[in-house]
């Protein structure tokens, strides 16, 4: 049995559907799984603003 695309859906039906988990993106009609990110565990981003952190500022900016 060969199956069909599924049904391509609107903007408006989209938004009319309960979040998921992982959560989805709207994309041409479609409805796909969004990628979760590597980067956003907890250990890997407090990585980044300690490297942030530790990098001297431009001549003239300053932290408030």
């Amino acid at each position: 049995m060969v199956q069909s695309p599924p049904k391509p859906i609107t903007l408006e039906e989209f938004l009319q559907l309960p979040e998921t988990k992982p959560a989805s993106e709207y994309f041409d009609g479609q409805i796909i799984p969004k990628p979760i990110s590597p980067s956003s565990s907890p250990k890997s981003l407090t990585s980044l603003i300690n490297l942030c952190l530790s990098q001297p500022l431009p001549k003239g900016l300053a932290l408030q």
